[in-house]
């Protein structure tokens, strides 16, 4: 891991009660395996502690909330600014009638699993999202036919100045896998909808999208998730296909013979090869059939 070159000296940023680290690993967490460090990477205690640090925290500094990183490339010359990183704490789950309460850190499976063992339907897709409630709100992510712009009553939402703040559903002005919220702003909590429906019917719904991704997705890889976002009538997995980029490589990163809507880090790829690879797969599509593909992973940091 390559240190960054400090912009931001430890004594320009806030005291906080949760922990601060200069030069904070991404390549550890993230899905890829790859990429250079954060410059900062902030673990708030709490929301409170996350609050106070952006109202203090200057407003030149980067702010970059990040979860498991499952849908996201790091370039190789790493981060500028501050990294959050929602703790365990914040990821607990709890139901109250049709509601489901989602701490912004816990696990799309995790929220699943609670709305079935209340015998809530409706977001059963969630188990096919290998991500957290932050980052899917913030993109509206979505699988089997469904997104979270579906289920979605309202996220409390910590903003850059340290405001917390509670949204409806209708103001993050949700389209295909996007939201309207600014850079920098951190969701640390969602409320859901369910409807009351069968426990084993639910369950069964939900081992199905679990046995489909197993079947069809190289989930045992070091991948980002879908690439690129669906075109309007199309599937990008197919456009792919049809420009002849199965199992196509640049370096150590290769279309996934399995799934082509996924890159795969082969073992000693850098996020420059993977960058590059996608790229190269835009180019072909757009020859063979004419579609500008758009990227669906996100895309942060510096070249190296």
């Amino acid at each position: 891991m390559t240190a960054l070159a400090a912009s931001i000296a430890v004594d320009a940023l806030p005291p906080v009660r949760g922990s601060l680290e200069p030069n904070g690993s991404m390549a550890d967490f993230i899905w890829f395996r790859t990429g250079g460090p954060a410059e900062w990477m902030f673990r708030p205690a709490d929301i409170d502690d996350l609050a106070a640090f952006l109202e203090a925290l200057p407003g030149d500094v980067p702010v970059l909330a990040v979860g498991v990183g499952s849908n996201l490339i790091v370039r190789d010359g790493g981060l500028p600014g501050v990294v959050v990183r929602l703790p365990k704490a914040m990821a607990k789950v709890s139901v109250d009638g049709d509601l489901v309460r989602a701490g912004g850190a816990a696990m799309g499976i995790t929220v699943a699993s609670g709305a079935r063992d209340a015998s809530l339907a409706g977001l059963e897709f969630l188990r096919g999202i290998p991500g957290t409630v932050g980052g899917a709100v913030r993109m509206n992510a979505g699988a089997y036919g469904r997104d979270c712009a579906d289920i979605l009553v309202e996220a409390t939402v910590v903003t850059r100045d340290g405001t917390v703040e509670v949204w409806p559903a209708d103001r993050f002005g949700f389209t295909y896998r996007h939201s309207a919220l600014p850079d920098g702003f951190v969701v640390v909590e969602a409320l859901f909808r369910g409807t009351p429906g069968d426990k084993v019917a639910i369950t069964a719904e939900m081992d199905r999208i679990a046995a489909e991704r197993e079947a069809s997705q190289p989930l045992r890889s070091r991948t980002g998730g879908s690439t690129f976002k669906n075109p309007p009538n199309g599937k990008a997995w197919e456009l792919v296909d049809r420009a002849g980029c199965r199992g196509f490589r640049v370096g150590q990163a290769q279309v996934s013979e399995k799934h082509t809507n996924f890159l795969i880090n082969t073992g000693g790829a850098t996020s420059a090869d993977i960058e590059a690879l996608g790229e190269e797969v835009k180019r072909r599509v757009k020859a063979n059939s004419g579609v500008d593909l758009e990227w669906e992973i996100e895309r942060v940091g510096v070249a190296s």
